[in-house]
């Protein structure tokens, strides 16, 4: 049976237990609304802990418009039933206040590969994101964590993070899950008409053909170029950005001996869409 702890202290004596019982623990933070995207990382944890914490936690210092924090959905209900299948430990759905209570004023920055693209585009987001996690791997003490490849900076600044601080816990970064055509799955996506939903699929398509050609030979501007167009014909409301980047350090890369990522942002209905792909 699944258990839904809210409360630090009550979380930490439980962990405390496993962890004398010689129990590898592994976490998966998420702002819930799940699906099989984060249900992918729930199993891939039970694969390789023997004791397995969700955290449900819609952090608001992430969010750098309040109407997106307002829009954000809360199911946290259906969220514990679909975790139940998988047959996680414990959900952990603190309070606000009990993640950040009263006279609360520290923050964890992590400077350059949270600088670029998304950083760009949302000032103070992955200093909120760097914060609440630092938070959460403290309450839940966890051996392992588990994150999603579709958010790809966020990933690279949870690793980049982790290693500077010299934080006890192993980063498990997971493979995007995708809809039949091609869309990574996101809590956003339940905000897309059903006509958007239907071209959304493009962002994935115009991406990946854009991977290939770089790989054949064109140049990336060309190839970046013709995605870009690709998305603004099939509707989107605007590209924010298409760029291809050193996998890790996410600067600007010709290197073709380095791994690089192509990552984009586009609107689609007033829902900024995010993907990315290894090139």
């Amino acid at each position: 049976m699944t258990q839904i702890i809210r409360k630090i202290a009550d979380l930490r004596a439980l962990v405390r237990g496993w962890k004398a019982a010689g129990e590898v623990v592994g976490v998966v933070p998420t702002m819930g609304a799940l699906h099989d995207g984060h249900l992918s990382l729930a199993r891939a944890a039970k694969a390789d802990c023997q004791r397995v914490i969700v955290t449900i936690f819609v952090n608001p210092k992430q969010f750098n418009n309040p109407d997106d924090l307002k829009q954000y959905p809360r199911t946290e209900t259906a969220d514990a039933a679909l975790l139940q299948t998988v047959g996680v430990d414990v959900i952990f759905a603190p309070q606000p206040d009990e993640v950040y209570p009263d006279g609360f004023t520290s923050t964890v920055s992590v400077g350059g590969v949270s600088e670029p693209l998304e950083g760009r585009m949302r000032p103070g987001h992955f200093d909120g994101v760097a914060t609440v996690v630092t938070k959460l791997f403290g309450m839940t003490m966890a051996d392992r964590g588990y994150f999603g490849q579709k958010d790809w900076q966020q990933l690279q600044v949870v690793l980049r993070l982790v290693r500077d601080l010299n934080l006890p816990i192993t980063i498990v970064g997971c493979e995007t899950i995708r809809e039949a055509d091609g869309l990574a799955m996101s809590s956003r996506n339940s905000r897309l008409t059903p006509e958007g939903r239907a071209i959304a699929g493009v962002l994935y398509a115009a991406i990946s053909t854009a991977a290939e050609d770089i790989r054949a030979g064109q140049s990336d501007r060309m190839a970046i170029r013709e995605a870009a167009e690709k998305l603004r014909h099939a509707g989107f409301d605007r590209v924010e950005y298409i760029e291809l980047r050193d996998a890790e350090t996410l600067m600007p890369s010709d290197d073709t001996r380095r791994p690089r990522r192509m990552l984009a942002a586009a609107w689609l209905d007033e829902v900024r869409l995010i993907d990315n792909i290894p090139v």
